[in-house]
């Protein structure tokens, strides 16, 4: 397989420190090193993506580069006795698609600890409308329900429910019987909220915070935040006591303001998840669940499918402004 070459939407930078992008040829042995070697069937579209794919130098430092952090297809070639080739598996996390070459393309070579076996009851397709995105909603759910969060204890907040990780955490939350309250910018997308599971739909700006007060009115029982800043310092001042708070994304802003009154007036606790780096045991059983009893029955209600050529053209800048209602999967092969 030396010989061959394969497409990939390469993104390079130019004299002007600009960014462009196009899909071209790339000789297969121009892959960085790795035991296992995945011809790409199915990838997706996640926020992290689009700004590799814009020249974001804090997610990928050098170009040209491939974006796409997540991949599920069929090993084509291993080096490790735990894959053999034909065997279907995912690709999530670690550092595939932010500077080793990614998944928009069909082929990527990878280290072993990186892959997952696809489990059973779960198609390619399929693991990829889940993808980072419904990944991290599964293990932000599996830590709040580890740390004690039940379904009689009250409502669950989800912020940012439109996007990847939202949808399906709203839908997650549902189908294990919690009250899901989503909140979100899009008034546009309420029927869609609903459809997932979510008893309430509340507008995102009814979460801006007062930094006047150091504790608000007392509401929610847990909290999956998928876009951290002054949403995220609302949610948790507005935490039951005892509460539980997921934290899971920065896209609205990095930063944190607040006292320490709702951790030790109320007991909040402030769970930070990071799925990128998670091992690979617990990875495996995340899997597990999203194909055994946490799987969804709507899923294709949370999909836009989409190929290279339209991912380049329509769906990056999308989800850059915020445009996109759930999954984008991107048929590779």
């Amino acid at each position: 397989m030396t010989n061959t070459s394969f497409t990939a939407l390469r993104v390079t930078e130019t004299p002007l420190h600009t960014f462009e992008r196009s899909l071209i040829n790339r000789p297969l042995q121009d892959l960085p090193n790795g035991e296992v070697l995945v011809k790409v069937a199915y990838s997706s579209l996640n926020y992290k993506d689009a700004l590799s794919a814009t020249g974001n130098k804090g997610v990928t430092k050098t170009y040209p580069h491939t974006p796409g952090i997540d991949a599920a297809g069929v090993v084509a070639d291993s080096q490790h006795a735990d894959f053999q080739t034909g065997e279907e598996v995912i690709v999530t996390g670690y550092d595939l698609g932010m500077n080793t070459d990614g998944a928009w393309a069909e082929y990527i070579r990878v280290p072993a600890t990186w892959v997952v076996k696809l489990p059973k009851n779960l198609s390619l397709k399929d693991s990829m409308i889940y993808g980072t995105a419904g990944f991290t909603a599964a293990q932000s759910v599996l830590q709040l329900q580890h740390v004690g969060l039940r379904p009689d204890q009250g409502e669950v907040l989800v912020t940012g429910a439109t996007g990847g990780v939202g949808s399906i955490g709203v839908a997650l939350f549902a189908k294990l019987g919690y009250q899901v309250v989503a909140a979100t910018g899009k008034p546009q997308s309420k029927a869609f909220l609903h459809t997932l599971g979510a008893k309430e739909v509340i507008d995102r700006t009814g979460l801006q915070d007062d930094p006047k007060r150091s504790l608000l009115k007392s509401r929610w029982a847990g909290v999956l935040d998928t876009v951290g800043g002054e949403i995220l310092t609302h949610a948790i001042k507005s935490t039951q006591y005892r509460g539980l708070v997921a934290c899971c994304g920065l896209v609205a802003s990095p930063n944190l303001s607040l006292t320490v009154f709702p951790f030790i007036l109320r007991g909040v606790n402030l769970l930070g998840i990071d799925s990128a780096q998670c091992p690979g045991d617990s990875r495996t059983q995340i899997w597990e669940r999203l194909a055994g009893e946490w799987k969804l029955d709507n899923l294709s209600q949370l999909v836009i499918d989409t190929d290279l050529e339209s991912l380049n053209k329509v769906y990056i800048d999308k989800i850059l402004q915020g445009q996109i209602q759930g999954r984008v999967v991107v048929k590779i092969g």
